[in-house]
């Protein structure tokens, strides 16, 4: 294997970062991982968007065609919605991005009309950051999973031990905190953390926690971070962009004899050892041992 230089560190990709780290490969620039996430190209197609749309107003109302002439905001809005939805559709972003693309200049358009004042919008802002943070970076929105799914994966764990062993257990993208708070109070000789990287959900947890005198503890941070190997169970409710780079980092820290627990989405290629559903009908979990 070549002597590669040391890269410089950056915040970890989850469909990228793993690879390179396992075979001591320089990591791309932060800047270029960015710049290919689909929110940040998305923000780019709007900015691209707006000379292209300054210039297609132009040439028509040079024309002077009476469907067009006089211009107008809405009638802009919609020119510049269609060029943005175009450039989307030409540089492959999901199907989805086309429609929030077309709507976007509209909704700055109906938010100007109402003329609401402008520490509403910040507001909103802060919110929307500290409930979702780097979402735009992970891909991985707030999926919140459901007391039944929590106990099919208590069902999983093995019984308390006789020999002292403790059993550790994290909920990788813990939310609210109800999985981690859940299984502290049913198995109350296991460890249970949960890491969360939104700040807002992760306050809540830690605040549910404290306030009920829980043993589950809750953790600010990126589950790339974090050495798998130190927890016997791994439960994962994220989101189908990331499920790769989960099991590569799985595979690679987790020890014989732990698990790999997913709720919703499995893994491509990976065939599980075991498929537990809840109830008739409803949403798997997958289970994977190393």
């Amino acid at each position: 294997m070549p002597n590669w230089p040391t890269p410089t560190p950056w915040p970890p990709d989850p469909a990228a970062s793993l690879y390179c780290r396992i075979y001591h490969l320089p990591s791309p620039p932060y800047l270029s991982r960015l710049v290919r996430t689909p929110a940040v190209r998305a923000l780019l197609v709007q900015c691209g968007a707006a000379p292209l749309t300054l210039a297609l107003v132009y040439l028509l109302a040079s024309l002077r065609l009476p469907w067009f002439y006089p211009v107008n905001y809405l009638t802009v809005a919609v020119i510049h919605g269609l060029v943005a939805a175009a450039i989307t559709w030409r540089v492959g972003l999901a199907p989805w991005w086309r429609v929030i693309e077309f709507l976007f200049p509209l909704a700055v358009l109906a938010a100007l009309a109402l003329q609401l004042p402008s520490w509403i919008f910040l507001l909103v802002f802060v919110i929307l950051l500290g409930w979702y943070w780097s979402t735009f970076r992970t891909q991985v929105p707030y999926y919140p999973s459901n007391p039944a799914v929590w106990d099919a994966v208590r069902q999983q764990l093995p019984p308390p031990s006789t020999s002292g062993k403790l059993l550790r257990v994290i909920d990788i993208g813990s939310g609210l905190g109800g999985f981690v708070l859940y299984l502290a109070r049913v198995r109350p000789d296991i460890e249970v953390v949960g890491i969360e990287l939104a700040p807002f959900p992760w306050l809540y947890s830690w605040l549910r926690a404290r306030l009920s005198g829980s043993r589950a503890r809750f953790i600010r941070g990126d589950y790339e971070q974090l050495d798998f190997g130190q927890f016997n169970l791994v439960f994962a409710y994220l989101s189908p962009a990331v499920m790769g780079a989960l099991w590569r980092k799985a595979e690679a820290e987790m020890c014989p004899g732990d698990t790999l627990i997913s709720y919703e989405f499995a893994i491509e290629g990976r065939m599980p050892e075991l498929v537990i559903h809840t109830t008739n009908g409803s949403t798997p979990l997958y289970k994977w041992c190393f």
